[in-house]
């Protein structure tokens, strides 16, 4: 899902019909302070990632004064949230609030339902997940006539909501759905929905996710990478979404996996299908090595695909070695593959000498496509060839993840302590 921030989802919120704060994102506290100057009002000081649990991490502050926001905004830019870094802050008009209440709009993709759903409770704020069930009230949109306000407001009337408050409340979760709708959200969450001492509804916060395949149709969000990722994107990210956006051939999936760059055994991880994939972690976590990156090219890609993802992840400047992990029987045509590592290898391995590559590669065309690769490749794994650590294997160690583990392990040590050795003598 392609996730907004607070202050991004209000927006659209606002545009929307919605009740929100008045506010304004800043990325420094010397604008904080003039932004919370021109509110002329207390104002709430929020720190700005895409990460539950704000409040209890102190990222969120309520201060009186200008300066007080400058000097809150300067500590919340100091901070990380789960290891996100906080790089804006949304100051905003602080509400005087008497009700929190919880309201989202998810797909409900139940094979009895396949729709939008709704979801409230009147006790929303900061522990909503410690709600018991029976508080939280569900109904399921109609996809086609959307949510009837008369629906609407018999789910607040079964909620308990007090009747002065239904009418209100019931044309605000209306219109939330429509935005839900329009906006081809996969979820709309408000959390709280609070209702103020002159009895009107705000949307205080607001967690929004766009649906990755119906970006296309949101221009005006400026979604540059419709995926779910960690944090902002980094240069591999964009590399990665780039391959695939411009190529609908088979799956070219790539992004980065934000391990710590001084970490050792970091792995250039290429599996093939979802599948192998959850084998070749286990693979790895067995012997104590760590995926660099998340790549995935099955589907039925071509070379020129593949190519361009494994090149992607073989480039990465601190692996310690290579793993082609095909850890399942693919029904897809297994010679593109062949194909496109050894031209990779060819154009990589130079630069990188010695680089531990351990290849596993069965499916569709396998015995022709294992031809390939130790034909690539056999001046580069010749005994008088020193240095290279390439292996090549196929169907008989296709659910062996200790096997392979193992020998990527030993490789990667034979390689760590061939590179110690070399800085020693410089």
């Amino acid at each position: 899902m392609a996730k907004l921030f607070e202050f991004q989802g209000k927006h659209w919120l606002s545009l929307a019909g919605l009740p929100v704060p008045a506010g304004q994102a800043v990325d420094s506290a010397v604008a904080a302070g003039s932004a919370a100057r021109r509110l002329y009002k207390p104002a709430a000081v929020k720190g700005q990632v895409q990460s539950g649990g704000r409040s209890k991490a102190g990222i969120v502050r309520l201060v009186n004064t200008p300066a007080e926001a400058e000097k809150a905004a300067a500590a919340i830019l100091a901070r990380a949230v789960n290891g996100l870094p906080v790089r804006r802050i949304l100051v905003e008009e602080k509400l005087d609030i008497v009700k929190e209440y919880y309201c989202a709009v998810v797909l409900n993709s139940a094979r009895t339902a396949r729709s939008p759903m709704l979801m409230f409770s009147p006790d929303g704020g900061v522990d909503i997940e410690s709600v018991p069930e029976n508080r939280i009230w569900r109904r399921n949109i109609d996809p086609i006539f959307g949510l009837r306000p008369y629906e609407a407001a018999e789910l607040c009337r079964q909620a308990g909501v007090p009747a002065a408050e239904t009418a209100a409340l019931a044309e605000l979760l209306v219109k939330l759905a429509v935005a839900y709708s329009g906006y081809d959200c996969q979820t709309i969450e408000v959390n709280p929905l609070a209702l103020t001492t002159a009895g009107r509804f705000y949307c205080a916060d607001c967690k929004m996710d766009i649906d990755n395949s119906a970006v296309y149709r949101q221009p005006q969000f400026g979604i540059k990478i419709a995926r779910d990722l960690p944090g902002e994107p980094t240069e591999l990210d964009k590399i990665g979404w780039e391959i695939e956006e411009d190529d609908s051939r088979g799956t070219g999936f790539l992004m980065s996996m934000r391990q710590a760059e001084k970490s050792c055994g970091l792995i250039g991880y290429h599996p093939i299908g979802g599948g192998s994939a959850m084998m070749g972690l286990d693979a790895l976590n067995r012997v104590g090595l760590k995926p660099a990156n998340y790549a995935d090219t099955s589907g039925n890609p071509v070379a020129a695909k593949i190519y361009r993802v494994a090149k992607c992840v073989l480039a990465q400047p601190k692996i310690e070695g290579y793993l082609l992990g095909g850890f399942m029987m693919a029904n897809q045509e297994q010679w593109h593959h062949a194909h496109a590592l050894v031209k990779v290898l060819r154009e990589i391995l130079p630069l990188k000498p010695g680089l531990p590559c351990v290849l596993l590669l069965c499916g569709n065309r396998e015995d022709e496509s294992l031809h390939i690769l130790r034909e690539g490749l056999k001046d580069l794994m010749r005994p008088d060839c020193p240095g290279q650590r390439i292996e090549i294997y196929g169907r008989d160690y296709v659910t062996d993840t200790e096997f392979i583990g193992n020998r990527l392990l030993s490789l990667c040590l034979e390689y760590r302590r061939e590179r110690s050795a070399a800085g020693k003598q410089v």
